[in-house]
């Protein structure tokens, strides 16, 4: 599967055995927090101000995973 088929995208990245990451879902632009630490982890959709899924539009260039 090539990075294009995928469809979540990894665009910040925090720690090795703790720490969290942000993804955004290419299909819809919804960020997701997912927090971990070690064998354990987490994921939430990150909120604006008004409690709304944070929402990063994207142009087909921008759907490359870093």
């Amino acid at each position: 599967m090539t990075d294009k088929d995928k469809r979540f995208m990894k665009v910040y990245s925090q720690g090795m055995m703790d720490g969290c990451e942000i993804w955004i879902d290419k299909v819809t632009g919804v960020n997701y927090l997912f927090k971990f630490s070690g064998y354990a982890g987490g994921i939430t959709p990150l909120l604006d101000a008004n409690g709304k899924p944070l929402i990063t539009p994207l142009e087909r260039d921008d759907c490359k995973s870093f």
